[in-house]
């Protein structure tokens, strides 16, 4: 990957300066090869830095958790800490000696917070924060305040004329997901094969890190699966019985893809009141570069393949919403909605008791019928729903008949 594009702006980077200046442990987590290490260097080159991918190192930390940490300088970068989740209660007691800030930045590619008892060691004195494969704002080098403008209540009505050219069309953007080597630097054909060596390389040697596996093989076999049925509810027996595999076993393998951000589980939203709404979660694969290539989907694929590319395109664009609302308020947090009349609201946001809701739409037009799913959901809200969006294919931004509901082009998720 050439220089310019290992320099794109990662919008996260004001976020972990800040925690450095304030808080003894930050831990910046997220998926193999999405830019941590060279974030963290970028943003502390003068740190001394240990990778645990080394063997020395990781030998060394295992064998002697609390004597390695002694050992390190007072500030240090210390890469891929999930391969030897022992170093974290050494890392609680050197911090318990001295709590001065900025002291250990810690990178990692599972998610320490499901890992059994690893949160715990550094309750109240580590922040997490997370960083996940490219943003399409990220790549065009533009803010990523999207998702703020819409919880504000900023994004109007418009009516732009002639669309004028925006670089890569929304299928391939939706093929090339969010890897920054497959997407910026390989043709379709070789980000295929990046993607397929990059599963089989997590699946061999980041497995093991977070759970005991005999063969990866059924792993490889599920999450191929889940990319046909990204955007699905999720349906843990009829997963297993088309594999062939212990219902039990398949909830154990969930975890582990979602420990390794492959996968995301997206619950429903629903209140106590509301009995006629559907529990089950949804999954999505985070990445949709790699969905497209474990489904066999192509750019090409977009007028004939339309329920797949529907499925691929509403996995990308909650992607895209999670990963800004990552730099823009750590206090959010996201579902979606189906009731029982299979009505439903692709993602449904919340900020305390606050609700918004987010419809995607791969046509170009859009009506008023096209927002049944957020009348519904801001009936069940009441004064709580604070405003709905239809996110599609077009180039217009254009009333719905109610002034806290709006459909918006899909490209401005990127470029403001």
């Amino acid at each position: 990957m050439d220089d310019k594009n290992q320099r794109l702006p990662r919008s996260i980077a004001t976020g972990i300066r800040e925690a450095l200046v304030d808080t003894p442990v930050v831990c910046l987590l997220g998926p193999r090869q999405s830019g941590k290490t060279t974030l963290v260097q970028m943003l502390a080159p003068d740190r001394a830095y240990i990778s645990l991918d080394e063997n020395n190192y990781f030998h060394i930390a295992q064998d002697d958790p609390s004597g390695f940490i002694d050992s390190l300088p007072s500030e240090v970068t210390i890469d891929e800490v999930q391969r030897v989740p022992a170093l974290l209660p050494a890392i609680k007691q050197a911090v318990d000696k001295d709590r001065r800030p900025g002291r250990f930045l810690l990178t990692g590619s599972a998610n320490l917070l499901l890992l059994p008892k690893v949160s715990e060691s550094l309750a109240g004195r580590m922040e997490v924060i997370h960083l996940y494969p490219l943003t399409e704002s990220e790549k065009e080098r533009m803010p990523g305040a999207f998702l703020r403008m819409f919880l504000d209540g900023r994004l109007k009505s418009e009516i732009p004329g002639k669309n004028k050219g925006e670089g890569r069309s929304l299928p391939e953007r939706l093929i090339a997901g969010g890897y920054p080597e497959p997407s910026l630097t390989r043709s379709q054909h070789r980000a295929r094969q990046w993607h397929r060596q990059y599963l089989k390389s997590v699946i061999e040697r980041d497995v093991q890190d977070v759970a005991r596996v005999r063969g990866g093989d059924e792993l490889a076999r599920l999450i191929e699966l889940l990319a046909y049925r990204s955007a699905n509810l999720l349906n843990a027996s009829g997963i297993a019985n088309a594999l062939g595999i212990h219902r039990t076993t398949i909830d154990h393998y969930l975890s582990i893809l979602e420990r390794l951000f492959l996968v995301r589980r997206l619950p429903a939203w629903h209140r106590n009141s509301a009995k006629r709404l559907v529990k089950a979660p949804k999954l999505h694969l985070i990445d949709s570069g790699l969905a497209a290539t474990l489904a066999d989907v192509h750019t090409n694929d977009w007028m004939d393949k339309r329920e797949s590319m529907g499925h691929l395109l509403e996995s990308f664009v909650v992607q895209q919403l999670i990963a800004q609302a990552s730099w823009t308020d750590s206090d959010l947090r996201f579902f979606h909605y189906r009731d029982k009349d299979k009505v439903e609201v692709d993602l449904v946001i919340t900020k305390g008791n606050k609700t918004w809701g987010v419809e995607v739409k791969a046509s170009k037009t859009v009506n008023n019928k096209d927002a049944r799913g957020l009348v519904r959901l801001a009936e069940q809200c009441g004064k709580d729903f604070h405003g709905g969006l239809i996110l599609h294919a077009g180039s217009d931004s254009l009333p719905l008949g109610d002034p806290l509901l709006i459909a918006v082009p899909l490209n401005k998720v990127w470029a403001l």
